[in-house]
């Protein structure tokens, strides 16, 4: 062997030459985190991936997003919270608590930079929210003056096309007529709280609502009553063609199931009927039409409806992600399927899928008030 290729070796000196044999080896790379457990159990449509946007969001409920794009998260407990994604990576860089001390605010809307927040008993608005999520601030008062009773009170809120915000009260009760005319509607009002008006009537409970991006119509999930065994009544998907529509309550359940007690002397055809019976009992809630671009276009301007999932029934059903098809008009279902399964293992549920939103780049987020979670839904192809 030619003695040059020693030659550097051999200039140096003997505790150089030490050095470099005790020179330890670079350690090897990290392992990439394990898959997580949970997670791993979901099922979707080929292409379709899932991942936590935040974890540790107690009992996560109504999201909201932000001109920045912060995402804004109910609770059913007394707390709201900022998911910042600052850099933009699919993953909230950190949990921010905007408010606590509140009564289950589990409605959240956006409007002109400020976060509108529905409590059981009334309806609060953080200004220039951005700029202060970490100072906890004093909101104002909008509206003071919903109903303070806690059966079916969480509040799921929107602002819709005419701009004015949209506010359910669910009845009071597993099935009764109502004691006051505001209960079992769904309402509306001026950003200000000013004309205040119902818009819908015979409505159990509905926590979650949408527009159709076609033709502006109001579409929303009502929860059907109980005790009238495992498969009685179905959920329902509504479509309201306008203001003043009756749905049925408390007379009639999913357009033809009559209530023992309060049927008597009505007849089903006066009320209008669902668009779509969904499960018996899956507590269909927080929908969402898909709006983004992301997602495969077969997948566009259709209906999302996360499934809470049933809690008094012989065999649990829900604890999933269902897809509502519409026809080419956007006013008639075509199909209803399971779109994402796995929450619910055997009869053990991990986390109850609760509301959707979707983000700017066509992302699909889901909360999870078990799991203490939101999820990013995504479409790799």
């Amino acid at each position: 062997m030619n003695m040059r290729h020693f030659l550097p070796l051999l200039a140096l000196t003997p505790l150089a030459l030490a050095s470099l044999a005790l020179k330890p080896k670079p350690s090897p790379a990290p392992a990439a985190p394990a898959a997580d457990v949970n997670l791993s159990k979901i099922k979707l449509p080929a292409g379709f991936t899932i991942s936590y946007f935040a974890k540790g969001v107690q009992s996560a409920r109504e999201l909201a997003v932000g001109p920045d794009g912060t995402v804004y998260v109910g609770t059913k407990d007394d707390k709201v919270f900022a998911l910042p994604d600052r850099n933009k990576d699919g993953r909230a860089d950190e949990v921010v608590t905007v408010a606590t001390g509140l009564n289950a605010p589990n409605g959240v809307a956006v409007r002109n930079g400020a976060l509108y927040v529905a409590e059981i008993n009334r309806i609060l608005r953080y200004d220039n929210i951005a700029a202060r999520l970490r100072q906890k601030p004093k909101p104002a008062v909008v509206y003071g003056k919903l109903p303070t009773k806690e059966w079916h009170g969480y509040r799921y809120i929107a602002f819709g096309p005419d701009g004015k915000l949209y506010v359910p009260v669910g009845a009071p009760c597993n099935s009764c007529l109502p004691e006051e005319p505001i209960y079992a509607t769904i309402n509306r009002m001026n950003p200000d709280s000013s004309g205040l008006e119902t818009y819908a009537y015979g409505v159990r409970n509905t926590v979650g609502f949408d527009w159709s991006p076609q033709d502006k119509a109001l579409w929303f999930t009502d929860n059907g009553r109980d005790q009238l065994g495992d498969n009685l009544p179905a959920d329902e998907l509504n479509r309201s063609a306008g203001p003043g529509q009756h749905f049925g309550f408390p007379y009639f359940f999913a357009g033809d199931v009559p209530d023992p007690e309060f049927s008597r002397g009505k007849s089903a055809s006066t009320y209008i009927k669902p668009a779509r019976k969904l499960g018996a009992h899956v507590a269909a809630l927080g929908m969402k039409f898909y709006t983004g671009k992301q997602f495969p276009a077969q997948y566009r301007n259709q209906i999302f409806i996360p499934e809470h999932g049933s809690w008094n029934r012989s065999n649990k059903i829900g604890y999933r992600i269902s897809l509502v098809r519409l026809d080419a008009t956007g006013k008639q279902t075509r199909s209803y399927e399971t779109f994402a399964e796995g929450w619910l293992q055997g009869q053990t549920p991990w986390g109850r899928p609760v509301c959707l939103l979707v983000l700017p780049d066509g992302s699909l987020l889901v909360s999870d008030d078990q799991n203490d979670a939101v999820y990013r839904i995504s479409y790799k192809g």
